[in-house]
């Protein structure tokens, strides 16, 4: 019986020698990938992750390392502290993100409808406050709301404001460091969602325009859909950023001269614990809260508008 030997498919001439260098140039691609990465992965690994699970071990344990379960969530939590710092910051966060949902939003999307020379020099301008750290930029602001060497005076004496001390009154700190946030910060998201509205294909824009839609009606009913995804995420960054107040009261409250509470943020409360009571399981676990609020808030934003699902 003779056997059937199934013939060889051999490829062209030439064939292998043209696929072996695309396949070269794609490996080098992902190696290239990796190492752009690998510096970023390592520094994230040893500053982020692992400080994350030792606050997290710190939280759950004792001074003596012993395990203790929610017992310093519980201590902290009646501490009597612990409530008006988290109101504090939740009223600061009230103000400075709906700031950004209106202002800078609306402000990006005015930008994209002028001329691009024009909106770039605003940007430009815009972004410039971004430049200053924290600390300074408090600083100039402590400047600028103090009546007696303000250039803006005339502006607060209108409110009553004599003195640095009347201005920076425990009531008024949530509006002056979401001011404070939004002049230092707003500028760079007033960037990226310039940049998420360039994204949109200029077909849909002029078929708006064709159909009749105004300027208005073309920026709330076709652009702002179109960025809604890019707009959670400046949220969700805004959030996690604000939950972590501490360089802007702890300045003020040092210019305060005593009338503001040195535990007046959540963070600074923590700061006392570790520092001042010589508790870091305490201030552990007040970062875990801050953590667990983040992440809650963080995913009901991500569900409710389907952020990581694609169109």
């Amino acid at each position: 019986m003779q056997s059937v030997v199934p013939k060889r498919t051999s490829a062209p001439l030439g064939a292998t020698d043209s696929l072996n260098p695309k396949l070269r140039r794609k490996q080098r691609n992902g190696v290239a990938g990796y190492a752009f990465v690998s510096g970023y992965f390592v520094l994230l690994v040893l500053f982020g992750v692992l400080p994350a699970v030792y606050a997290i071990t710190l939280a759950f344990t004792s001074t003596g390392g012993h395990f203790v379960g929610l017992s310093n969530f519980v201590k902290t939590g009646e501490d009597f502290r612990f409530l008006p710092a988290f109101e504090h910051v939740g009223e600061y966060l009230l103000i400075w993100l709906g700031s950004l949902v209106v202002i800078v939003v609306g402000l990006a999307l005015m930008l994209h409808s002028i001329s691009r020379r024009v909106s770039s020099a605003f940007r430009f301008i815009f972004y410039l406050p971004g430049a200053l750290a924290g600390a300074a930029s408090v600083l100039v602001w402590l400047f600028m709301l103090d009546p007696t060497v303000s250039p803006w005076r005339e502006f607060l004496s209108l409110f009553g404001f004599k003195n640095l001390g009347q201005t920076i009154l425990p009531g008024h700190l949530p509006i002056i460091f979401a001011i404070i946030a939004f002049w230092a910060g707003a500028g760079g998201w007033i960037v990226v969602t310039y940049g998420a509205l360039n994204n949109i294909p200029n077909e849909l824009i002029e078929a708006a325009e064709l159909d009749g839609a105004g300027a208005i009606q073309t920026a709330l009913r076709v652009k702002l859909p179109l960025i809604k995804k890019w707009v959670t995420f400046m949220l969700i960054l805004a959030f996690a950023a604000g939950t972590q107040l501490f360089v802007e009261p702890q300045l003020v409250g040092e210019a305060s001269l005593g009338l503001i509470s040195p535990t007046w943020s959540p963070n600074e409360l923590a700061y006392y614990f570790a520092f001042q009571d010589n508790n870091f399981n305490y201030a552990a676990a007040i970062s875990v809260d801050l953590l667990v609020i983040g992440l809650l808030c963080a995913a009901v934003l991500v569900f409710r508008t389907k952020l990581f699902e694609v169109e």
